[in-house]
């Protein structure tokens, strides 16, 4: 990768830090409605709960679909010099590909609130 792609990337990276910046908001929000509906069994926080947690981990999932597809490229490549580190690299990023697909799944299907979800 040449100088100016890999400082392409780093823009692109320092963007996806400020999006995380904002999840966390929203997360610490979701925190507050997911707390009122206990203290209160207020449907409304439950579902504003929900409805915020659908909203990050789709936020996260196309965020990590990002990284899946910059780690398929760097597979791709014909450098034997980094190939075992960019097979390491495949494989991390599809396992938290996959974790956030199973962590949406439970938001969206999980009515009772029974698991505690939480994005890392």
């Amino acid at each position: 990768m040449n100088k100016e792609e890999r400082i392409k990337k780093i823009n692109i990276e320092n963007n996806i830090w400020l999006i995380y910046l904002i999840i966390i908001g929203i997360s610490y929000l979701a925190n507050h409605y997911e707390k009122e509906y206990f203290e209160t069994n207020n449907q409304t926080s439950k579902k504003t709960y929900q409805k915020l947690n659908e909203f990050v981990f789709t936020i996260l999932i196309i965020i990590y679909m990002y990284f899946e597809n910059d780690a398929i490229e760097s597979y791709k490549s014909n450098n034997k010099k980094t190939h075992f580190f960019d097979t390491l690299i495949l494989i991390a990023t599809t396992l938290v590909l996959i974790s956030g697909i199973i962590f949406l799944y439970i938001i969206i299907n999980d009515n009772d609130l029974e698991e505690e979800i939480a994005f890392n």
